[in-house]
Order: C-alpha cells, then sequence, then structure tokens
C-alpha cells in the first residue's frame, strides 16, 4: 500500500513515523510547502522505516499542483494532515485523481470575511444555531460525489474528534442498549515551562477556546458565552483540573450518528495562566483574522501571534506529565441505568522518548496513522463521506492498543454536573 502524507508538522511527525516502522505501507510520500522538513524526517528515519520515503513540495490550497503530485506518485489513499483551511482542496483533488481520503478537522474557512462565505455562514447560524466558523456541512456536502466515484473520504480521525467518536460507538455496541448522555472530556496535565504556549497550531488553537460554548440537549444547540461554564473534574493519573465548556466538531456527527441521545458535551482543562493571556490578547485584538495594515503591509493579527509563540512541534522536549482524554456516559441497558467512562492516559516524556514529540501531538498522530491504515488495507472502506463513529469500532480499538493508545473501560465513573 502506497500513502501520500500532506503535512510535515507535530501530528504528520507522529503519523509519518508510526506509517513508516509499521510495515504496514510499502511507500510513503511526506509532501509539504516546506520540503525542507519533509527531507529532515525522512532522513531521520533511513534505517528504521519499513517503507520507502519520498519527499516533495506541495501547495495544499492548489488542486491542480495536488492532482499533479497525486498522479505522479500513485498513492492508494492521502492523509491530509494541513491546515483545515485546505481540507475541500485536498478532497477535490482526491475525487479527480480517484483516491481516498482521511483527515483529522473539519474544514474551516480562513477567509472568514470573504463574503460569499459570510452568507453561507450566517444562514447555517440560524438554521442550526451554534456560531462556531468550523462545521461539517462543506465536507459532508460532497458525499454523493465520493458515493459516485466509489471513494471513501474519513472525516476527523484524530482524538477529538476521531477516538472520542470510536469510544462512542465502542460504548454502544458493546455496553448500552441506548446511550442518553456524553461528556467528553480532554485533560492535559503537562507543563511546558513557558508562561505561554499552545499544544497544537495557535491559530485553531485560539479561535476554537476563544469562541462561544455550545452543547446539545434535546436535539438542539445550546450556545454559551466563551468559557462561561466551567467545572471540576479528578482525573485518573492527573489529578483535579478545571475543565471549560467548548463548541467541537464531533457534537455535529455524534447528534446524528448515536441515536437517542439526549446530551452532549465536551469539556478541556486550561489553568488560570493559560485563560488570562489569551484573554488579553483576543481584548487587544490578537486574535483576529481580518487584516490590518501596518507600515505599509498588510497582517493577518493571529497569523503574525502565531510567529512569535513557540512552535508547538518544540515543545515535546519541555513538557512532563500526562493527558487523559475520554468519554463519560450515561444511558440504560437491560432496563437498568448504566454509567461508563471509556479513557486513555498519555505521557508526554515517554511520547518524546519513543516520537520526539509531546503527547497532544502523539495522540492525534497515532489515531490519524489509524484510520489512514483501515482506509488503505479496505477494513473501514466504504464510498461515502463518514465519521469515525459510523465504522464498526472494534478494528480501529484494537490498532489503538497495538500502535500505543491503550484504553482504560471504567464502571460506574464519577460523572459531571
Amino acid at each position: 500500500m502506497k500513502l501520500l502524507v500532506i503535512g510535515c508538522g507535530g501530528v504528520a511527525r507522529v503519523a509519518i513515523i508510526k506509517a513508516a516502522k509499521s510495515g504496514e505501507f510499502s511507500e510513503i510520500m511526506i509532501a509539504s510547502r516546506t520540503v525542507g522538513k519533509c527531507e529532515a524526517l525522512a532522513r531521520e528515519l533511513e534505517g528504521e522505516s519499513k517503507a520507502k520515503l519520498l519527499t516533495a513540495a506541495v501547495d495544499a490550497a492548489d488542486v491542480e499542483a495536488l492532482c499533479g503530485l497525486i498522479s505522479g506518485f500513485g498513492p492508494g489513499a492521502v492523509l491530509n494532515l494541513a491546515l483545515p483551511y485546505q481540507d475541500l482542496t485536498i478532497m477535490e483533488a482526491c475525487l479527480k485523481c480517484g483516491v481516498d481520503y482521511i483527515d483529522t478537522a473539519n474544514y474551516e474557512c480562513e477567509d472568514t470575511d470573504d463574503p460569499e462565505w459570510r452568507a453561507a455562514y450566517e444562514k447555517r447560524v440560524k438554521e442550526k444555531g451554534f456560531t462556531a466558523y468550523f462545521d461539517y456541512s462543506y465536507q459532508w456536502a460532497m458525499k454523493e460525489k465520493f458515493e459516485k466515484a466509489g471513494l471513501c473520504a474519513l472525516l476527523g480521525s484524530g482524538f477529538d474528534p476521531g477516538v472520542s467518536e470510536v469510544y462512542c460507538a465502542y460504548a454502544q455496541k458493546h455496553y448500552f442498549d441506548t446511550i442518553e448522555t456524553i461528556d467528553i472530556l480532554d485533560c492535559n496535565g503537562g507543563d511546558h515551562g513557558y508562561a505561554f504556549a499552545t499544544n497544537f497550531n495557535p491559530e485553531i488553537n485560539l479561535r476554537e477556546v476563544s469562541a462561544n460554548g455550545s452543547y446539545i440537549e434535546n436535539g438542539k444547540w445550546i450556545e454559551t458565552k466563551p468559557l462561561e461554564i466551567k467545572r471540576e473534574y479528578d482525573f485518573p493519573e492527573v489529578g483535579k483540573k478545571d475543565m471549560y465548556l467548548l463548541h467541537h466538531e464531533e457534537l455535529e456527527s455524534l447528534a446524528v450518528n448515536i441515536k437517542g441521545v439526549k446530551r452532549i458535551r465536551f469539556f478541556m482543562t486550561f489553568g488560570q495562566s493559560y485563560i488570562q493571556h489569551m484573554n488579553c490578547l483576543k481584548d487587544v485584538g490578537m486574535l483576529s483574522t481580518t487584516p490590518v495594515e501596518f507600515e505599509g503591509r498588510e497582517i493577518v493579527p493571529i497569523k503574525f501571534l502565531k510567529e512569535l509563540l513557540p512552535d508547538p512541534a518544540t515543545l515535546g522536549a519541555r513538557t512532563k506529565g500526562k493527558t487523559n482524554i475520554g468519554c463519560i456516559f450515561t444511558g440504560m441497558k437491560d432496563g437498568k441505568k448504566k454509567t461508563l467512562y471509556i479513557y486513555n492516559v498519555c505521557d508526554h516524556e515517554k511520547c518524546y522518548e519513543e516520537v520526539g514529540s509531546q503527547a497532544i501531538s502523539y495522540t492525534t498522530g497515532v489515531p490519524a496513522m489509524v484510520g489512514a491504515l483501515l482506509v488503505s488495507n479496505g477494513t473501514w472502506r466504504k464510498p461515502g463521506v463518514y465519521n469515525c463513529e459510523e465504522f464498526d469500532p472494534d478494528p480501529y480499538m484494537e490498532a489503538l492498543e497495538k500502535y500505543g493508545l491503550p484504553f482504560v473501560v471504567k464502571e460506574d465513573p464519577e460523572l459531571v454536573d
């Protein structure tokens, strides 16, 4: 099997290392706008990779350039680990070239001032009731095209989204007759030593966290102010942490695919220092995506901020502690109430020792590789556009165990009020 990976950041590094050493792929091409990063990783894996590694430069926003690359290499699938701004162009290229598609995050428009996009966005806000800039509508709209082409597009095969959705499908298959509530909890108990840094791309991370929160209850979106809802939770192997309700993309798909669910929420942990820094940056306009004139040049504030902050890919060597990410379920089984917690704990230092990345990249990169593997070998392959919870969860869970993300199933856990 041949795999094309687009992107060479922290998450891509993990996925590529895992894929290269797995023995499942015959050839892997690493492509990015910055080909030097691809070449450096390929050199690092010399003598360790079981797959032949190739590299290339590509502009992931250019469909024709992507088609040239795909046609020349001839992969069975493309693993998109570039920015979510480029999801649609990569999907279009896959359709034109007849190859399967996998990503880790749903489409987000880079230019939120574009009049055409803004009109569609305002319409969606009125119809659905949440104001996040990202949603699945653009990618789901391509379902018929992928079906007619006989191609598979697997969306959101990271941890959350991705593993979180597979946990839901696994709980539904093995533990519940009906799932009534789902709380997705994402805890990073690590410390990188910086006053302020983001664990993944700052553009995406800061826009997500500073936006309105939302959750689904009884089929309706309920929106909250940014970080308005706060809870404390005692995470296994991490301890007590403050966590905040956010809008997150998997809520949208889980509400469609987990039948009978009454409420779905997503919480993520943050320290007070992170929140204070972020709010200050937001207040002075540094999180804006609207270009401003500065000394005769046009700059986008959040892109400029990204250049000033530590590169998330460099945090691995400094980060200590653990992550705990999982789902708490309530529901019914055999006529009785049931509660369950499925989660993974990942150690930052062990991740760095293995692949040279911190646990945030590891917990996204491993599922990205697993998704690519299951689509490529046909286990999870069917024509159309799908989210992870729409497939049999067992092969995915087995692969997570094999490639470094074991899970714990805990009965009668502490619930979130």
